[in-house]
Protein backbone atom coordinates (compact mmCIF):
# COMPACT_ATOMS: atom_id res chain seq x y z
CA UNK A 1 0.00 0.00 0.00
CA UNK A 2 2.74 2.30 -0.22
CA UNK A 3 2.67 5.39 -2.13
CA UNK A 4 3.97 5.00 -5.48
CA UNK A 5 5.87 7.08 -8.35
CA UNK A 6 2.95 6.23 -10.21
CA UNK A 7 0.25 7.77 -8.18
CA UNK A 8 2.63 11.29 -8.25
CA UNK A 9 2.61 10.88 -11.93
CA UNK A 10 -1.05 11.09 -12.08
CA UNK A 11 -1.30 13.86 -9.58
CA UNK A 12 0.99 15.47 -11.14
CA UNK A 13 -0.90 15.04 -14.38
CA UNK A 14 -3.90 17.47 -12.67
CA UNK A 15 -5.01 21.02 -14.29
CA UNK A 16 -5.50 21.65 -10.67
CA UNK A 17 -5.07 19.94 -7.45
CA UNK A 18 -6.10 21.35 -3.80
CA UNK A 19 -3.64 19.71 -1.18
CA UNK A 20 -4.98 19.49 2.86
CA UNK A 21 -2.32 18.66 4.64
CA UNK A 22 -2.04 17.82 8.52
CA UNK A 23 0.96 19.18 9.94
CA UNK A 24 2.56 17.47 13.08
CA UNK A 25 3.40 13.62 12.42
CA UNK A 26 2.20 14.47 8.74
CA UNK A 27 4.81 17.21 7.01
CA UNK A 28 7.58 17.42 10.16
CA UNK A 29 7.90 15.35 13.09
CA UNK A 30 5.93 15.57 16.18
CA UNK A 31 7.72 17.96 18.73
CA UNK A 32 8.29 17.45 22.90
CA UNK A 33 5.22 19.53 23.60
CA UNK A 34 2.91 21.46 21.49
CA UNK A 35 4.52 24.60 22.97
CA UNK A 36 7.58 24.12 21.13
CA UNK A 37 7.13 25.89 17.92
CA UNK A 38 9.98 25.93 15.55
CA UNK A 39 9.68 26.61 12.36
CA UNK A 40 11.56 24.76 9.31
CA UNK A 41 13.33 26.93 6.67
CA UNK A 42 13.34 23.86 4.05
CA UNK A 43 9.52 22.71 4.86
CA UNK A 44 8.31 26.49 4.58
CA UNK A 45 10.52 26.58 1.34
CA UNK A 46 8.55 23.70 -0.10
CA UNK A 47 5.31 24.84 0.79
CA UNK A 48 5.96 28.30 -0.52
CA UNK A 49 7.00 26.58 -3.84
CA UNK A 50 3.76 24.53 -3.84
CA UNK A 51 1.60 27.65 -2.62
CA UNK A 52 2.53 29.28 -5.59
CA UNK A 53 2.07 26.87 -8.26
CA UNK A 54 -0.19 28.09 -10.56
CA UNK A 55 -2.15 24.20 -10.69
CA UNK A 56 -2.09 23.38 -6.94
CA UNK A 57 -3.94 25.23 -3.53
CA UNK A 58 -2.84 24.41 0.06
CA UNK A 59 -4.94 23.87 3.24
CA UNK A 60 -3.01 22.83 6.21
CA UNK A 61 -5.49 21.56 8.97
CA UNK A 62 -3.84 21.11 12.22
CA UNK A 63 -5.64 20.47 15.92
CA UNK A 64 -2.43 23.55 16.68
CA UNK A 65 -3.84 26.88 17.59
CA UNK A 66 -3.86 28.81 14.38
CA UNK A 67 -1.51 31.06 16.01
CA UNK A 68 1.23 28.38 16.60
CA UNK A 69 -0.04 27.37 12.81
CA UNK A 70 1.00 31.19 11.82
CA UNK A 71 4.31 30.90 13.25
CA UNK A 72 5.51 27.28 11.92
CA UNK A 73 3.90 28.24 8.10
CA UNK A 74 4.73 32.08 7.47
CA UNK A 75 3.81 31.26 3.74
CA UNK A 76 0.97 33.14 1.91
CA UNK A 77 -1.69 31.98 -0.05
CA UNK A 78 -2.34 29.16 1.93
CA UNK A 79 -5.62 28.40 4.00
CA UNK A 80 -4.37 27.72 7.43
CA UNK A 81 -6.95 26.11 10.17
CA UNK A 82 -6.27 25.95 13.63
CA UNK A 83 -8.10 23.31 16.43
CA UNK A 84 -8.96 21.49 13.24
CA UNK A 85 -10.15 23.86 11.40
CA UNK A 86 -12.73 25.79 14.68
CA UNK A 87 -10.28 28.76 13.43
CA UNK A 88 -9.12 29.48 10.16
CA UNK A 89 -7.10 32.12 7.98
CA UNK A 90 -8.10 32.47 4.14
CA UNK A 91 -5.67 32.58 1.33
CA UNK A 92 -6.07 36.70 1.63
CA UNK A 93 -5.26 36.80 4.90
CA UNK A 94 -8.92 37.15 6.63
CA UNK A 95 -9.47 35.60 9.97
CA UNK A 96 -12.57 33.43 10.50
CA UNK A 97 -14.07 31.93 13.37
CA UNK A 98 -16.70 29.81 12.79
CA UNK A 99 -18.05 29.57 16.60
CA UNK A 100 -18.92 32.15 19.21
CA UNK A 101 -15.62 31.40 22.07
CA UNK A 102 -17.81 33.05 24.37
CA UNK A 103 -20.71 30.11 24.56
CA UNK A 104 -17.45 27.68 24.37
CA UNK A 105 -15.12 28.89 26.95
CA UNK A 106 -17.69 29.01 29.96
CA UNK A 107 -17.58 25.11 29.95
CA UNK A 108 -13.92 24.64 29.28
CA UNK A 109 -12.75 26.98 32.45
CA UNK A 110 -15.24 24.46 34.29
CA UNK A 111 -13.15 21.46 33.54
CA UNK A 112 -9.55 22.53 33.91
CA UNK A 113 -9.08 23.28 37.37
CA UNK A 114 -10.62 19.11 37.67
CA UNK A 115 -7.81 18.13 34.72
CA UNK A 116 -5.33 20.10 36.84
CA UNK A 117 -5.56 18.85 39.93
CA UNK A 118 -5.84 15.36 38.18
CA UNK A 119 -2.13 15.68 36.78
CA UNK A 120 -0.82 17.99 39.54
CA UNK A 121 2.69 16.45 40.91
CA UNK A 122 2.40 13.63 38.51
CA UNK A 123 5.45 13.49 36.41
CA UNK A 124 4.86 13.04 32.43
CA UNK A 125 1.80 15.16 31.72
CA UNK A 126 1.28 18.27 30.29
CA UNK A 127 -2.14 20.08 30.23
CA UNK A 128 -2.75 22.46 27.04
CA UNK A 129 -5.31 25.23 26.63
CA UNK A 130 -6.06 25.96 23.09
CA UNK A 131 -8.50 28.38 23.61
CA UNK A 132 -11.20 26.72 22.28
CA UNK A 133 -10.22 23.10 23.64
CA UNK A 134 -8.21 21.52 26.40
CA UNK A 135 -5.82 18.67 25.53
CA UNK A 136 -4.51 16.02 28.00
CA UNK A 137 -0.98 14.92 27.16
CA UNK A 138 0.88 11.55 28.62
CA UNK A 139 3.25 10.77 26.03
CA UNK A 140 6.32 10.79 29.13
CA UNK A 141 4.08 9.56 32.00
CA UNK A 142 4.38 5.95 33.52
CA UNK A 143 1.75 3.34 31.23
CA UNK A 144 -0.09 2.78 34.05
CA UNK A 145 -0.53 5.99 35.53
CA UNK A 146 -1.17 7.29 32.28
CA UNK A 147 -3.75 4.79 31.55
CA UNK A 148 -5.60 6.00 35.49
CA UNK A 149 -5.40 9.55 35.06
CA UNK A 150 -6.64 9.68 31.42
CA UNK A 151 -9.88 7.79 31.89
CA UNK A 152 -10.46 9.91 35.16
CA UNK A 153 -10.39 12.70 32.85
CA UNK A 154 -12.21 11.08 30.23
CA UNK A 155 -15.51 10.66 32.37
CA UNK A 156 -15.44 14.54 33.05
CA UNK A 157 -15.20 15.60 30.00
CA UNK A 158 -17.82 13.19 28.64
CA UNK A 159 -19.76 14.59 31.38
CA UNK A 160 -18.96 18.34 29.74
CA UNK A 161 -19.59 16.87 25.76
CA UNK A 162 -23.16 15.39 26.75
CA UNK A 163 -24.35 19.06 28.37
CA UNK A 164 -23.11 21.25 25.38
CA UNK A 165 -21.70 21.38 21.71
CA UNK A 166 -17.96 19.57 22.41
CA UNK A 167 -16.90 16.59 21.55
CA UNK A 168 -14.35 13.86 23.33
CA UNK A 169 -11.07 13.01 21.31
CA UNK A 170 -8.55 10.40 21.95
CA UNK A 171 -5.52 9.09 20.80
CA UNK A 172 -2.08 7.85 21.74
CA UNK A 173 -1.97 8.95 25.40
CA UNK A 174 -3.84 11.66 24.84
CA UNK A 175 -7.09 13.59 25.52
CA UNK A 176 -9.05 16.07 24.13
CA UNK A 177 -12.66 18.24 24.91
CA UNK A 178 -13.60 20.69 21.39
CA UNK A 179 -16.21 21.56 19.88
CA UNK A 180 -18.21 19.96 17.93
CA UNK A 181 -17.28 21.61 15.25
CA UNK A 182 -13.83 21.02 15.90
CA UNK A 183 -13.77 17.66 13.11
CA UNK A 184 -11.34 17.81 9.71
CA UNK A 185 -13.75 15.98 7.99
CA UNK A 186 -16.85 18.65 8.24
CA UNK A 187 -13.97 21.74 7.91
CA UNK A 188 -12.48 20.00 4.20
CA UNK A 189 -16.60 20.22 3.49
CA UNK A 190 -16.81 23.49 5.21
CA UNK A 191 -13.92 24.44 2.72
CA UNK A 192 -14.84 22.56 -0.32
CA UNK A 193 -18.32 24.25 -0.29
CA UNK A 194 -17.40 28.08 0.60
CA UNK A 195 -13.97 28.41 -1.44
CA UNK A 196 -15.03 26.09 -4.34
CA UNK A 197 -11.80 24.97 -6.72
CA UNK A 198 -14.25 23.61 -9.87
CA UNK A 199 -11.93 20.92 -11.33
CA UNK A 200 -9.40 20.56 -8.92
CA UNK A 201 -8.15 17.17 -7.91
CA UNK A 202 -7.89 16.43 -4.01
CA UNK A 203 -5.45 14.70 -1.76
CA UNK A 204 -5.34 14.94 1.53
CA UNK A 205 -2.25 13.61 3.87
CA UNK A 206 -2.44 12.91 7.52
CA UNK A 207 -1.32 10.29 10.36
CA UNK A 208 -4.20 10.32 13.17
CA UNK A 209 -7.67 9.40 13.42
CA UNK A 210 -8.51 12.66 13.18
CA UNK A 211 -7.28 12.62 9.77
CA UNK A 212 -9.25 9.80 8.85
CA UNK A 213 -12.63 11.67 9.57
CA UNK A 214 -11.41 13.91 6.64
CA UNK A 215 -10.52 10.82 4.30
CA UNK A 216 -13.97 9.76 3.54
CA UNK A 217 -15.09 12.82 2.59
CA UNK A 218 -11.84 13.58 0.36
CA UNK A 219 -12.55 10.10 -0.84
CA UNK A 220 -16.35 11.02 -1.87
CA UNK A 221 -15.47 13.98 -4.04
CA UNK A 222 -13.21 11.65 -5.68
CA UNK A 223 -9.81 12.46 -4.13
CA UNK A 224 -6.77 10.57 -3.03
CA UNK A 225 -6.15 9.54 1.29
CA UNK A 226 -2.74 8.96 2.37
CA UNK A 227 -2.01 8.00 5.62
CA UNK A 228 1.29 8.96 7.30
CA UNK A 229 2.58 5.43 9.16
CA UNK A 230 5.67 4.00 9.95
CA UNK A 231 3.88 0.64 9.84
CA UNK A 232 0.73 -0.92 8.34
CA UNK A 233 -2.33 -0.26 9.86
CA UNK A 234 -6.12 -0.68 9.45
CA UNK A 235 -6.95 2.79 7.24
CA UNK A 236 -9.40 4.03 4.68
CA UNK A 237 -6.45 5.82 3.15
CA UNK A 238 -5.10 5.04 -0.25
CA UNK A 239 -1.92 4.78 0.08
CA UNK A 240 0.52 5.14 3.09
CA UNK A 241 3.82 7.04 3.62
CA UNK A 242 5.91 5.89 6.55
CA UNK A 243 7.69 9.12 7.83
CA UNK A 244 7.40 12.96 7.72
CA UNK A 245 10.58 13.07 5.75
CA UNK A 246 9.28 10.54 2.92
CA UNK A 247 5.95 13.42 3.14
CA UNK A 248 8.59 16.05 2.00
CA UNK A 249 10.43 14.19 -0.89
CA UNK A 250 7.82 13.06 -2.49
CA UNK A 251 5.70 16.26 -2.34
CA UNK A 252 8.99 17.98 -3.91
CA UNK A 253 8.63 14.48 -6.66
CA UNK A 254 5.07 15.85 -7.15
CA UNK A 255 6.11 19.23 -6.91
CA UNK A 256 8.58 18.22 -10.03
CA UNK A 257 5.99 16.59 -12.04
CA UNK A 258 3.72 19.42 -12.09
CA UNK A 259 6.27 22.20 -13.40
CA UNK A 260 7.25 19.72 -16.19
CA UNK A 261 3.47 19.17 -17.13
CA UNK A 262 3.31 23.16 -16.94
CA UNK A 263 5.94 23.06 -19.52
CA UNK A 264 4.66 20.22 -21.65
CA UNK A 265 1.49 22.30 -21.27
CA UNK A 266 2.42 26.02 -22.43
CA UNK A 267 5.10 24.37 -25.41
CA UNK A 268 1.19 22.94 -26.83
CA UNK A 269 0.02 26.25 -26.73
CA UNK A 270 2.50 27.85 -28.90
Amino acid sequence: MLCTSELALMLGQSERLWLFLDYDGTLADFAPTPEHVHPDPELIDLLNQLAQHPRTRVTIISGRRLDQIETLVPVPGVFLAGTYGVEMRTRSGERINRLDYEIIRPALDALKPHWSQLISERQGFFLEDKGWSLALHARFAADGEAQGVLSDARRAAVEKALSGPFRVLGGHRFLEIAPSLAHKGRTVDYLLNRYAWPGARLLYLGDDDKDEEAFGVIQACGGVAVVVASEPRETKADCRLELPGAVRRWLRVLLALLEEQTVQDNTLRR
